[in-house]
């Protein structure tokens, strides 16, 4: 398993700060919030992509994702979308990114149109992002915040450039087990997005374990051979405490869930093996 952070959590750090906070707490990677208030963003010059590249290379940290808000499934014209995708998937190129992740967005339409307007953009940007080397992660987020939701959407497309971003929190909010959501979205993967709450009102951050969200669950449901991503949402709570002072113990919590998780499927390994062979035999 390999670990990463948003840098949703730290609101408009220099990218050096971001990746030398990742590289000193032991996480592999950053999921990079693309918005114009922060240091990367579709607009940002070559010469800015090329450096922060360089930046993330000397501290040894990946560019996991670039987060984008293009939203598939909104309503309206379908070239100011694939515009807005063709941007975030040559920034993420640029930066040497395997993910581009966007919203649904379809929350004012009937889900039948709402899906539409996803399978229909996700497909004609699909071959694009697949030429560069990137993967479109659709979020179980808002109109479609549960696997089953996304999974509708992601089934049409059935493209290898794009998949699903797997957020915890609103698959959990949609009523969903952890390991219904993991199921449903086998077929889709990229990575998973981890996170807790204070409780299913009030959605401000807490240190990982120390909320309401079903990590453990979460967790074992992963695949083992995937990215954990913490998204801690401090640029929407200002008054969350503050992100890197959680760091290592998030980080240790996540590692030891995934080693309580190996522990788990190593001593089911063994148990089998055991039944198979008749189990021990007596000394004499």
């Amino acid at each position: 398993m390999k670990y990463a952070f948003s840098t949703l959590g730290l609101p408009g750090a220099p990218l050096d700060r971001s990746a030398g906070l990742a590289a000193s707490h032991g996480f592999d990677g950053l999921e990079l919030r693309a918005h114009p208030e922060e240091p990367l963003h579709p607009d940002s010059p070559p010469g800015e992509r090329a450096a922060a590249l360089r930046t993330l290379t000397a501290a040894g940290v990946t560019a996991l994702a670039v987060a984008g808000y293009a939203r598939v499934a909104a309503p309206g014209a379908d070239e100011p979308v694939l515009a807005e995708l063709r941007a975030l998937i040559r920034l993420a190129a640029d930066l040497e990114a395997p993910y581009v992740r966007v919203f649904p967005g379809g929350a004012d339409l009937a889900e039948d149109a709402a899906d539409a307007h996803a399978v229909r953009r996700l497909l004609a940007a699909a071959p694009f992002a697949e030429r560069h080397g990137v993967r479109i992660l659709l979020e179980t987020h808002d109109s479609h915040r549960t696997a089953t939701a996304a999974a509708r959407v992601l089934d049409r497309v059935a493209h290898p450039g794009v998949g699903a971003l797997w957020d915890v929190l609103h698959t959990w909010l949609g009523g969903e087990s952890p390991a219904r959501s993991r199921r449903t979205l086998a077929a889709h993967l990229g990575y998973v997005q981890v996170k807790d709450v204070r409780s299913a009102q009030d959605l401000t951050p807490t240190g990982l374990g120390t909320g309401v969200l079903p990590l453990p669950e979460a967790v074992a449901a992963a695949p083992a051979d995937g990215w954990l991503c913490w998204e801690y949402e401090k640029r929407w709570y200002p008054d969350a405490a503050e992100l890197p002072e959680q760091l290592t113990r998030g980080r240790e919590y996540l590692q030891g869930l995934v080693a309580g998780v190996a522990g788990v499927a190593g001593q089911a390994q063994v148990d089998s093996r055991t039944a198979g062979s008749g189990g021990s035999q007596p000394r004499v």
